[in-house]
């Protein structure tokens, strides 16, 4: 059976290494060879792939070969990709607007801009355009891509919650004793998913509703200007004491916050699908989320939308949930039904099709 492999530009423990992964292993269950290729392999991930360069050399290629390329950001491999002859896929799962973060980091809004460009390009070589939403859909559509599918992203929700870093769950059911609201947001430290206003909505509530409250923002920094603003916001607030940056956290841990938490936030304004928000509902938690981008189609009813981030309306909607039994019931309830409809085995199902039809030449 000819092979089906992945280019991505960084291997990395991530929502696209994470998809990446699953993906490769779906492929192998179904009898394909799959391998990863990347232009940076993180050291975690170092056994999960090889570089890119040795497609070709090392491990054989084919022409009957079909490549996917997961595309976020720019990357040197598209130059690479472009050049040989194998059907080509490509996986979009969003490039952040370089708008973001042209004032914070502006090197890394050149790659932004440098992956739009080559989505373009990319568009006149592929033969289907695979993304997890229909917002990203759009952009497609617009970079002129002729063939595309809207296939939700691989989210496991057994493999979620396997594990939990039981010394730290135990900590933070401590920290609930002493009272006061428990608000979790999970993400990329980012201009693009506003930190600064989760901080600003937080302070407002600890004013007006609970002054006991706690922060919890999870997720690796993609700015340390943005990072570092961010913490001195917090100073500036005297709220420092009440918010924890807690980095990239493993999975074990990210249960552990996840289980504690008592609403889910997120104000982002640039999502090309949210994968936490699938996490927030998995574990019952509310979600009161800021409507932009992708984020109303991946939640859909499960959770409240916000047509406006002014600290103390968000506020007053963080103390509603908190506390109207009823209303939490309800989105709780929302969320497990949303959550059905990205049963896995149905978008393994549909991925696999998708694949198939662009291997033969039925897209």
């Amino acid at each position: 059976m000819s092979a089906i492999h992945q280019f991505v530009p960084v291997l990395e423990p991530s929502a696209v290494g994470t998809h990446t992964l699953r993906l490769q292993a779906l492929l192998r269950a179904h009898g394909i060879p799959s391998e990863i290729f990347a232009s940076v392999l993180h050291p975690k991930m170092r056994n999960n792939g090889h570089r890119y360069q040795e497609y070709g050399r090392n491990i054989p290629a084919s022409p009957d070969d079909t490549l996917i390329y997961q595309l976020a950001t720019g990357s040197e491999l598209v130059d690479f990709l472009l050049g040989r002859p194998e059907r080509l896929v490509v996986n979009y799962h969003n490039i952040t607007p370089s708008s973001f973060f042209a004032l914070w980091e502006p090197h890394f809004a050149s790659g932004l801009n440098l992956g739009r460009k080559q989505m373009r390009e990319l568009g006149k070589r592929a033969v289907l355009g695979i993304t997890p939403s229909a917002f990203n859909e759009d952009e497609l559509h617009g970079a002129g891509y002729a063939q595309t599918e809207v296939i939700p992203f691989l989210f496991d929700s057994k493999e979620f919650s396997v594990n939990v870093d039981t010394d730290l769950l135990a900590q933070l059911q401590q920290e609930k004793t002493n009272g006061g609201t428990d608000i979790l947001f999970v993400g990329r430290i980012s201009p693009n998913k506003c930190q600064h206003d989760i901080i600003a909505a937080f302070a407002a509530y600890r004013r007006l509703y609970d002054p006991n409250a706690r922060l919890r923002l999870i997720g690796s920094s993609s700015s340390s200007r943005y990072h570092e603003a961010l913490q001195k916001f917090t100073t500036s607030l005297k709220i420092e004491h009440a918010i924890t940056f807690a980095g990239s956290v493993p999975q074990s841990a990210l249960v552990a916050y996840y289980e504690t938490a008592d609403v889910f936030l997120c104000l982002s304004e640039h999502e090309g699908f949210c994968v936490p928000l699938l996490e927030a509902m998995h574990h019952q938690l509310p979600i009161v989320a800021y409507r932009s981008s992708a984020i109303p189609e991946t939640l859909s009813e499960a959770g409240l939308l916000l047509s406006s981030k002014t600290p103390v309306l968000v506020a007053a909607t963080l103390d509603r949930v908190q506390k109207d039994p009823s209303l939490r019931d309800a989105m709780d309830t929302a969320g497990l039904q949303r959550l059905r409809n990205f049963h896995l085995p149905d978008i393994h199902a549909q991925m696999l099709s998708a694949l198939e039809r662009a291997r033969t030449g039925n897209t």
